[in-house]
This record gives C-alpha cells, structure tokens and sequence, in this order.
C-alpha cells in the first residue's frame, strides 16, 4: 500500500531574492476565507472593488483594468496575444531576461520582431531603439519598467516618445515595480500593461494584473484574426470582468481574496509613502552593501529600487554563499540569469519585505557568510545603512 505523505510544513524564510516576498498575515488569513462561487454576489462586489484598486495603484482610469488567472508571464502573453497580429513589427529591448521572453512570445503570435540589444544592467537607450526601427512603421514598442534580472528601472518618458514616432502602442512590463515604485500608467501614455502579484504586492503568485487603454481597446476591436489564445482572450475575459458577467473559466476565488487584502494594504499604507519606503530601504542596503566592499552591478540613476544586484567576489562561489545564507540565517536572495548567471546576487526589498529589520539582519548575515578577505565588517554595512536612513 502507497504511504500517505505528511501534511506540508514548509520552513519559516526571509524572502529577500527577486520574489516571491513575503506575504503579510492578513493576506495569508483571505486566502484561507470561505470559497463560494465565481458568481456569488459577493465575490463579484470584490472583483469589482479589486478592479478600482488597481486602478490606483497603476495610476490610471482604464476601463479594462483586471487580473489574468496565472503568474505574471501569463499576463505577458495575454497583453501580447491581444494586440498582437501575424505580421505586426513589434520592437522589444533586450537588455534582460525578460526583454527576450517578450521577444518569443511576440514571435510564437506571428509578430515581426526586432530585437535591440543592449548591456545587462543599463536602461535602453531611445536612440538606440530607434535605429534599430530603421524608419519603420510599428504595430507594439515593448519595454520593460523593471527588470528583474539586472536590477535597471526604465525611464518610460523616452519610451513614450519613440512609440510616438513609430506610431505604436507601449507596451510595458511592471511585474516587478507595480506597488514598489511609480508607475502611472495614464500619465506615462501606457496603452498596455501588465504586473504580477507576488513581488511589491506581497500577495502569493497566482493572478496577474492587466490594463488595456482606450487605444489599446480600439487595436483589439479592429482585429482581422482571433487571438491565438482563448484563455487568455480579453474579448471574452471582459465580459466577466464587465457588468454582464459572462461566464469564462472560473475564477481562482481565493486568490482574489488574497489581491483583494494586498490591493487593500497598499491604499491603507498610501502609495506615496509605500513607494518612497521601497527607495529609502534599497538605498540603505546599496550603501551597506557597498560598505562590505561590493560593487553594485546598476549605475544608481538607473537603479531598480525593489531590486538590487550585486557583483560576486572574485573567489566567492556564489550557489554556496546562497546556500549558506539559506541554511545558517533563513535568508533567500536570489542568483544571475543568463550573462549574470553565477556572478551575480539579486536582493529583493519588496512590499512587506521591505523593512529596516530585513535590511539590517541582510547586511550582517552576508557579512558574516563572507568573512575574511572577501568582505568589510558587518558593523560598518550598518553604519552606512544607518546614515542612508538619516
């Protein structure tokens, strides 16, 4: 007879890498609310209430503004598949991992993708971008508000503007800066966003938030195909979203409870403060950081504030130092991907886990991990950390 396996019992960690982040109490506490069905009147009172949430938090008044049922790369296909044509020239940066995956995802809806290449750990240039459009016309200017990867937060001003030449649509990824750093979507000309709920939210992955803009509607209403995908179709997602209520899939109900309680805490903190916490924390640990004697990977006009990366030592094997912070101090930070992978550390400030308590209690486990030639003192990270705040 098969043995029955014993209940989970994960271990109690510091989530400190690229996500997820921690998860506060009261968010944990929604999801375990009763489940009742995906067209209870009440549950549709909260996704309503969901919907005006995000709307604030992302800074705009559009209104197909709503959660996609998967992680965030869900919601990067979804934003893609909908506005995206066989055919359409769409131009994505790829000055990260998630600039590439745009990239492919863009190309498997039958996209004309040009890639721009650009250094891991610098903001595209719109210069750059466009010579890399040649004069042509583009359906999609895809760019990514931060990058989790290298640690860089874009300036989406420029961004905007080359959209404008090319006569495209922006399209942006704000995974990891929705609830972190500003993002107004409207006031930056977004037509096309999406996040995920498991970094700056502090609510577990599971759902990603989606904003169409009117323009953005107007591409999808003109349509000569269908979408590529009809899970992820938001002409027929938006009819369960909208006043009708058309039934779609059914919805994952206590993970909007969840969205619902981190949306909720976001509002309570203030989104001002919130974003100006999440600054004045990663500064704080860039110094520490820098004190211990690492060089940080982004210049710091460009850096990622709930995202910070860190070059390995030369002699330092960066899986047994992530290994020994896991083991010895329950911390996770995360490693590189692709040109960063193996010299590269990724320290992640993100919604709930963006404390003074986490900064400092980073700072003196790294020190200690890395003793010896490889790091300076656990007390002078602290000092340094400690001035920032002041």
């Amino acid at each position: 007879m098969t043995s029955i396996p014993t209940a989970v019992s994960p271990p109690s960690r510091i989530l400190l890498g690229p996500g997820p982040s921690d998860v506060p109490a009261s968010v944990r506490a929604a999801l375990g609310a009763p489940t009742i069905g995906h067209l209870d009147p009440y549950f549709l009172s909260v996704m309503d209430e969901v919907s005006a949430m995000l709307r604030t938090v992302l800074g705009t008044k559009n209104r197909l503004t709503f959660p996609v049922s998967g992680t965030g790369s869900a919601g990067m296909e979804a934003c893609l598949v909908n506005v995206v044509e066989p055919g359409d020239r769409v131009l994505v940066p790829q000055n990260g991992a998630f600039g590439a995956r745009l990239a492919e995802i863009a190309e498997r809806a039958g996209a004309e993708v040009t890639r721009v290449p650009g250094e891991w750990g610098r903001a595209m240039d719109e210069d750059v971008m466009a010579r890399a459009a040649a004069g042509k016309k583009y359906k999609v200017v895809c760019a990514v508000h931060g990058e989790t990867s290298t640690g860089v937060l874009q300036d989406l001003a420029p961004m905007r503007r080359l959209a404008d030449r090319l006569g495209a649509l922006l399209l942006v990824d704000a995974v990891t800066t929705t609830g972190g750093v500003a993002v107004d979507m409207d006031a930056a000309g977004v037509d096309v966003l999406y996040s995920g709920t498991q970094k700056c939210l502090s609510c577990p992955p599971g759902l990603s938030p989606v904003s169409f803009s009117p323009r953005a509607e107007d591409v999808m209403a003109s349509r000569k195909s269908r979408v590529q995908s009809w899970y992820l179709d938001v002409s027929l997602i938006k009819s369960y979203w909208g006043t009708d209520r058309v039934y779609h899939h059914t919805a994952p109900i206590n993970m909007t409870y969840a969205l619902h309680e981190a949306l909720r805490l976001v509002l309570e903190e203030g989104l001002a403060g919130r974003i100006r916490r999440h600054a004045v924390n990663a500064k704080a640990l860039g110094e520490g950081l820098a004190a211990l004697g690492l060089s940080l990977r982004v210049p710091e006009g460009e850096r990622l504030p709930p995202l910070t990366t860190v070059a390995v030592p030369e002699g330092v094997d960066d899986a047994a130092t992530r290994r020994a912070l896991l083991d010895g101090y329950g911390i996770e930070i995360g490693g590189g991907l692709g040109p960063f992978k193996g010299n590269t550390w990724r320290f992640g400030l993100m919604g709930a886990g963006s404390t003074r308590r986490n900064v400092l209690v980073c700072l003196a486990a790294l020190a200690a991990t890395l003793r010896g030639r490889h790091a300076g003192k656990a007390g002078d990270a602290i000092a340094a950390a400690e001035a920032a705040w002041e």
